[in-house]
């Protein structure tokens, strides 16, 4: 079954619709030149509130690997994604820090891309159209033959969530700007997206 990810989570309403539809990752932004931007402290207060049984991802851009391991150890969350183009040598880095998973995302624009992104030591890779959180989907038919398990993100929503799980299989499907009106995430949009990727994997109501 294809994991679900409602990413960009800032407010204890948002905590509270996500409890009642039950993804399997929800992500706190830590880059602070984000608008979706949490702090530690905030982030702490929300993953409080989440339901135990979804697992927070923690959204960095090129921060210091003391920083993030001490979230993923502090309990703040569970998997850290890096989204700065880090190399190996950050990630060894990290691995020193913690034993916790590691999500690394790649922009997607050739099929030299595909190669970086296949060879990554992180324990899950993300294939994105860029800096993330733009609503914007990159060109899905680079992934034919692509034989690595990956996040998609980039450009879904509820209208084409069923499309992609059907068309790419990926492992997880991730949406922030997809289930947002106005800048804030909108239930109904959570809701339908979660609904619409349910149904493209057969367990939908």
């Amino acid at each position: 079954m294809t994991k679900i990810k409602l990413c960009g989570l800032s407010r204890p309403c948002d905590i509270e619709a996500v409890n009642a539809l039950l993804p399997d990752y929800i992500g706190f932004v830590f880059a602070k030149k984000s608008k979706r931007y949490v702090s530690p402290e905030a982030a702490g207060a929300l993953r409080e509130a989440l339901n135990p049984a979804i697992r927070a991802v923690g959204v960095f851009v090129r921060e210091d690997p003391a920083v993030v391991s001490g979230l993923l150890n502090g309990g703040v969350i569970d998997l850290a994604q890096l989204h700065g183009s880090e190399d190996e040598a950050y990630i060894a880095r990290l691995r020193a820090l913690t034993d916790k998973p590691i999500i690394q995302a790649f922009k997607i624009e050739a099929p030299a891309d595909l190669d970086r992104a296949r060879a990554s030591k992180a324990d899950y890779i993300l294939l994105d159209n860029g800096a993330g959180g733009t609503g914007s989907a990159f060109d899905w038919s680079l992934l034919t033959g692509f034989d690595r398990p990956y996040f998609l993100a980039g450009g879904l929503g509820p209208g084409n969530v069923a499309q992609a799980i059907a068309a790419l299989h990926p492992f997880a499907v991730d949406v922030s700007s997809g289930i947002e009106t106005d800048g804030y995430k909108d239930v109904e949009k959570m809701r339908a997206f979660v609904m619409a990727a349910r149904a493209a994997d057969g367990k939908g109501e």
